[in-house]
């Protein structure tokens, strides 16, 4: 019992502690209630005027319900309030939506896929009394793709279109804005890859048109009407858009009704831009190498046809090379089932190097067969040894079928230099002695046994470079 006992002094200066933290709670209490009541009493002689120094007057602005931190979006549009999965006016008239394209950028033209890549700004307007608030300055307001999620937005989409997204960075490029009366304007940035069907029979000479179409996905025509919502001036145009094979020569738009058999009539709105393909590219790439393909294969013409490994090689390397050509060429366009303008070039082109070749197979045959019926016109003749010079000789060339002209003009060709003119003659005069024309008569295949194989070659020289330059002039005449 002894050891339980407590100290009476110590249970005093327990009370003492308790009480002096009581005196200074109660003493703070009243300092911070003395400073809010002073502070409310300065703010009120401010209202009344006499806080403030004279001459310097104090413009107070008037509240704004719109621009209050303590009002949430949510509430001030009383979302939800309201069932946005309908559209406004459910059950009414369509509800009018109005549409203006901004064109960012024409990316890519592709002719192997048939189609083209175009960013834009895509702008709605339309009118939900649902959204209208109470502003007594007639702001909007704005908000991000958050609050999009929570209202109703129409549902377009892009007719034939093969990828689209909308961009992200840093957020996603979406505004929502929002007038006092209703009235919303939503705008989003896209990109879309859409198809593109076109026209390659004229080739690269060609004008390709092209649209992007924007339809409601879901509400017809009795649900949503859509519109351009100033007419053509509804598309702008970036002046900096250039393509590197095109030239853009316009953009305009159309509107029309689509009709599926199983949902009914949509409205449909059409972009429409026109592009022209620049021809330079493909003139330095396509048609001056064929051209001097085919100009270089007519070189065959001026060379002795004796000097076989000169022509054959000439001509075999064009042939090649108008196949690369047109391999490359090809390789890099979609496999039509039509021909296209540059077929026609690049082929006809490959007919005239080809021509060329067999112009000299031509000449090499006849050549050919011309010395082997002088070998055998040689054999049947009698000797002649007792034959003098045979240029001294007449010969009369209603028997022979020659004249001093012709064999001057004939030349050499497909007989040695110094003994094919006078085995010529010596055929010649032989001809002229009766026994031995009695002797040939049953023979008559060798009497005209001179061919001038190389009038072939001289004839080639005009009759090519005419027919090839009659050519360019219909090809040019008809797709420039």
């Amino acid at each position: 019992m002894r050891n339980m006992q407590v100290d009476p002094a110590l249970v005093l200066f327990c009370f003492w502690l308790a009480g002096a933290a009581a005196r200074m709670a109660h003493s703070r209490g009243h300092k911070l209630e003395t400073y809010k009541q002073s502070r409310l009493r300065r703010e009120a002689r401010m209202d009344q005027g006499g806080g403030h120094k004279v001459g310097r007057p104090i413009y107070k602005r008037s509240p704004d319900m719109t621009k209050s931190l303590m009002t949430k979006s949510e509430q001030l549009l009383r979302i939800d309030d309201h069932d946005f999965t309908m559209r406004p006016a459910f059950g009414g008239p369509p509800i009018p939506v109005g549409v203006d394209v901004q064109v960012e950028s024409l990316d890519t033209i592709s002719e192997v896929d048939m189609d083209f890549t175009m960013t834009l700004y895509l702008r709605h307007y339309w009118k939900d009394e649902r959204l209208s608030f109470q502003s007594t300055n007639n702001q909007s307001m704005t908000f991000d793709s958050r609050l999009v999620k929570k209202i109703w937005v129409p549902d377009m989409f892009f007719v034939h279109s093969k990828r689209s997204f909308i961009h992200d960075t840093t957020t996603d490029n979406v505004m929502l804005r929002v007038y006092p009366d209703g009235n919303v304007l939503y705008s989003l940035r896209v990109t879309v890859t859409a198809m593109c069907n076109m026209d390659l029979s004229r080739f690269p000479l060609d004008t390709q048109t092209c649209s992007l179409e924007i339809e409601s996905y879901a509400y017809t025509d009795d649900d949503l009407m859509l519109y351009w919502k100033k007419g053509n001036e509804s598309l702008n145009t970036d002046d900096r858009i250039s393509l590197s094979q095109f030239l853009i020569q316009k953009f305009h738009t159309t509107t029309k009704l689509a009709f599926y058999s199983s949902t009914g009539w949509y409205n449909r709105l059409y972009i429409h831009f026109t592009l022209r393909r620049h021809i330079f590219f493909f003139l330095l790439q396509t048609y001056f190498p064929a051209t001097l393909m085919v100009m270089l294969s007519w070189v065959s013409f001026w060379i002795d046809r004796r000097a076989v490994p000169a022509r054959v090689p000439l001509g075999i390397t064009t042939v090649l090379t108008m196949s690369t050509i047109i391999t490359g060429v090809n390789a890099s366009m979609p496999r039509v089932s039509y021909i296209k303008a540059v077929d026609i070039y690049l082929w006809v082109s490959f007919v005239f190097v080809f021509l060329s070749v067999i112009e000299y197979a031509a000449v090499n045959y006849l050549s050919t067969v011309q010395e082997r019926k002088e070998r055998k016109l040689r054999e049947r003749l009698p000797c002649t040894c007792g034959i003098g010079n045979p240029d001294d000789m007449m010969i009369d060339p209603q028997i022979t079928g020659y004249g001093s002209m012709d064999m001057n003009t004939t030349g050499n060709y497909g007989m040695p230099e110094n003994g094919g003119r006078q085995e010529r003659m010596l055929a010649q005069v032989a001809l002229n002695d009766p026994q031995i024309a009695s002797q040939m008569k049953p023979s008559r295949g060798y009497v005209n046994i001179w061919i001038d194989t190389h009038a072939i070659d001289k004839y080639s020289r005009v009759v090519f470079p005419g027919a090839y330059i009659l050519f360019n002039v219909i090809y040019w005449s008809i797709y420039l």
